[in-house]
């Protein structure tokens, strides 16, 4: 579901108790290392116990076809050599940390150079041994990232049949597996069906008064979307979306508040347009300002309302710290700046009565973003995504994120449940046809 998906290493803060042992187990460590091999003679058990590790290591970092590079670390690398040298003397580290370097950095990725280069660049032991290790670490994460993003493509194959074979053992043993989701599909026939034959927005009805087809898959994507509206307290969730809930509840927020940061934007540019928005970064600085402050809100009306109240008011803020530079640069009479009060302090009013679910602009702006969403969905993976309206423009990249990831989750969807989806959608569109072939069956 998430292209960008990457693992990485656990990294604790330096200032949370987690970091802080870290920090002093690992500063005792290299401290006892230092200790021993600037010993007379040197100790090099804890070394060479290091080096164990560091062969170990780079042996996990090999592909099928380093056979020759496989040979040449087990006869550079050789322990029980390496333990030879130590008991008469001879070891020398800084050669084999010189030959491990040389060897990581034709393993590594290009990402990784520069730690490399800085690896070269190290004379003390214990420093090598320790940005050795390190940078081993990462190269171990990169190679697992590597694996995962190869694997993605036969991964999703055998999710589909696995996932779909799995809910067919499940609808065998329960038949009534699929009553919600039947019941969903319903709904959202019914509804698609009412706002075609009353002519909804940019669509004129027939002329005969008659709704035309009505496509399966045009109930298919109405009914998806109104997963982004589901009310938390109604349990007949779809039986064939259950998994996705958390991601497609997750997108949901992230609507509502993308509706309400456009129309934020929408008010503010529309009232201070000639004055604010021309000015370097006011919008970015908007937006910070809008996730700052709304972020978290969406749970309860009350506080979303409190939030708006307080970002009208640092909407008001930003446009008169604006309004005063643009003032001291000689760039705006004083008396544009007066009959600007009365239109700030309507701006103010529009922004916290955002907060009203039957508010005009959010109800327009929601009917746009929803519009757009459906209109990415009928586009498909073949076709390139449309373009935002001019009305969203604003939010137009957080929009096709948006659109990307939900477009994602049920392209998913669909390879799995198509199957159980194409049935019911027959007999909820086409009940005479699906009636007349149990006749024709009899």
């Amino acid at each position: 579901m998430n292209q960008d998906f990457c693992f990485r290493q656990n990294s604790p803060p330096k200032d949370s108790v987690e970091g802080k042992v870290k920090e002093v187990v690992h500063r005792a460590f290299w401290d006892v290392l230092q200790e021993q091999l600037s010993s007379c003679p040197p100790d090099y058990s804890h070394a060479v116990t290091l080096l164990q590790e560091v062969k170990a290591t780079l042996l996990s970092l090999l592909l099928p076809g380093h056979a020759r590079l496989r040979a040449q670390l087990d006869e550079v690398l050789d322990l029980p050599l390496i333990q030879q040298q130590v008991l008469h003397g001879g070891l020398d580290l800084p050669r084999l940390a010189a030959y491990v370097t040389s060897t990581m950095g034709s393993l590594c990725a290009p990402v990784r150079d520069p730690e490399i280069r800085a690896l070269r660049g190290l004379s003390d032991p214990v420093d090598i041994l320790r940005e050795i290790l390190r940078v081993l670490g990462l190269m171990k994460t990169d190679m697992v990232n590597f694996t995962v993003q190869n694997l993605r493509p036969h991964l999703l194959q055998q999710a589909v049949q696995y996932e779909r074979t799995k809910f067919q053992q499940i609808l065998d043993k329960e038949p009534a597996s699929l009553d919600r989701t039947t019941a969903w599909l319903r709904g959202a026939a019914q509804e698609f069906v009412s706002n075609s034959s009353s002519g909804p927005e940019g669509v004129s009805p027939p002329p005969d008064g008659a709704p035309g087809p009505v496509s399966p898959t045009a109930v298919l994507n109405k009914a998806c979307l109104n997963l982004l509206r589901w009310d938390p307290q109604d349990h007949n969730y779809p039986e064939t979306v259950v998994m996705d809930r958390v991601r497609l509840d997750s997108l949901g927020r992230s609507l509502n508040l993308l509706v309400l940061e456009a129309a934020v934007l929408l008010l503010t540019t529309t009232h201070c347009g000639g004055t604010v928005s021309s000015q370097h970064g006011f919008v970015g600085k908007l937006k910070k300002t809008f996730t700052a402050l709304l972020e978290g809100s969406h749970s309860r009306s009350c506080d979303l309302q409190g939030a708006l109240q307080g970002l009208a008011e640092q909407v008001l803020v930003q446009v008169r710290s604006v309004q005063e530079g643009s003032v001291q640069e000689g760039s705006v009479q004083e008396r544009s700046v007066q009959l600007d009060r009365d239109r700030l302090e309507l701006l103010k009013r529009q922004i916290s009565d955002l907060g009203e679910a039957d508010n005009p602009v959010r109800k327009l702006l929601g009917e746009r973003v929803r519009g757009y969403l459906q209109a990415t969905l009928e586009a498909g993976s073949q076709q390139g995504a449309p373009s935002p309206p001019q009305a969203l423009s604003l939010v137009g990249a957080e929009l096709t994120s948006l659109a990307s990831s939900f477009g994602k989750i049920l392209q998913f969807n669909r390879s799995v449940f198509g199957p159980f989806y194409a049935p019911i959608l027959r007999t909820v569109l086409f009940p005479e046809r699906e009636a007349e072939m149990g006749e024709d069956s009899r």
